[in-house]
């Protein structure tokens, strides 16, 4: 038996980027990113707490911001504030402290936020959810450290600031082996990306034992059947139609020795939500005489397309099933059962 499963799954990133300034400095902002797409060719990742910093070739995406003459600012205490740049359909700007946020009581790290702007235009109790990346460009590997702590950062009247106190610690930044700051020039960005709640959600739920869940398939002469597969009638359990199928010569490792039996899925009903399907089954060839079916239980899922089958090659010797005092065969027709035992069911519901 096999089975096969097939899922769905979707990612969506939006995005930042940050730096300081002074009348001495030239400061270049650029605000055109490109999409993401993350590589393994260079990974670093460090815990402090729940941040997780991790290296990537990719630029973010949002908004970057190069100081030239770094040195002129490193002393200052007073953040720099970005220009105000647009976002997942929000106004922004960035906000960088290079001594840290004395708010926070840091003195050992540079510390950079993302402060959502314009919100007098948005509604009453706005609330904006986001999942924020910071960066900080490292020159000499020609990659982005990026810093996040996976937690969605709710943006409101009441806390319109938000990002990460110890982005990276000054000895870090200022030593010249490790390439963050080079020929006087450093660079920070970000990504922000606009977490929408979904109303709606997929729910899977396997039915025991379903109505209708038995189908009956009686073969006649049985044998002037040809070398080839035959298909019953589709029957119809819960969302999708199923049928039976078997080749009267064998198949597979039990040819020519046994008689095969196989469950297919095949389209669902109108209007059902199109997934694979969970599919137990009792497999049965029925005794004709007593109650001494030979039986089989299979379980797989089942995908979308409609030639799948799950069974097994030998229910029955081809021996026993010719011997007359057996019962399975009689007046040269056989008996086929499926009993859907348990199946599954796929709707969308409110979350």
């Amino acid at each position: 038996m096999d089975s096969h499963k097939w899922s769905l799954g979707f990612t969506l990133l939006a995005f930042l980027f940050i730096t300081s300034s002074s009348a001495e400095l030239i400061i270049k902002q650029v605000t055109q990113g490109r999409g993401i797409e993350y590589n393994n060719s260079y990974s670093l990742t460090s815990n402090l707490g729940v941040t997780t910093r991790e290296l990537r070739d990719e630029r973010p995406s949002s908004k970057i911001v190069t100081i030239t003459s770094f040195s002129v600012i490193k002393d200052r205490g007073e953040p720099y504030e970005s220009s105000i740049f647009e976002a997942a359909g929000y106004k922004w700007r960035l906000v960088l402290y290079v001594k840290g946020n004395p708010k926070g009581g840091i003195n050992n790290h540079i510390s950079l936020y993302a402060r959502i702007e314009e919100t007098e235009t948005l509604p009453r109790g706005w609330e904006v959810n986001v999942d924020l990346k910071l960066f900080v460009h490292n020159r000499k590997l020609k990659k982005y450290l990026s810093v996040t702590d996976g937690t969605v950062k709710r943006y409101n009247d009441a806390k319109k600031e938000w990002g990460f106190t110890q982005l990276i610690s000054l000895p870090t930044f200022y030593n010249a082996n490790e390439g963050y700051l080079v020929q006087d020039t450093a660079s920070f960005g970000a990504e922000i990306f606009i977490v929408n709640p979904t109303e709606k959600q997929e729910k899977v739920t396997f039915i025991s034992n379903p109505p209708n869940n038995v189908f009956t398939w009686k073969i006649l002469r049985f044998s002037t059947l040809e070398d080839k597969f035959y298909y019953s009638d589709d029957f119809l359990v819960e969302d999708r139609y199923w049928r039976l199928g078997f080749n009267p010569k064998g198949d597979g490792g039990g040819r020519p020795h046994a008689l095969p039996i196989f469950l297919y899925a095949q389209g669902h009903k109108a209007n059902a939500v199109v997934t694979n399907t969970w599919g137990a089954v009792n497999l049965r060839l029925k005794n004709q005489r007593s109650s001494n079916h030979k039986q089989l239980y299979s379980a797989a899922w089942y995908p979308i397309r409609s030639d799948y089958g799950v069974g097994v090659n030998n229910i029955i010797l081809m021996s026993e099933l010719k011997d007359a005092s057996k019962g399975y065969m009689v007046n040269d027709a056989i008996i086929f059962e499926a009993e859907m035992v348990k199946v599954s069911v796929t709707n969308i519901v409110s979350a």
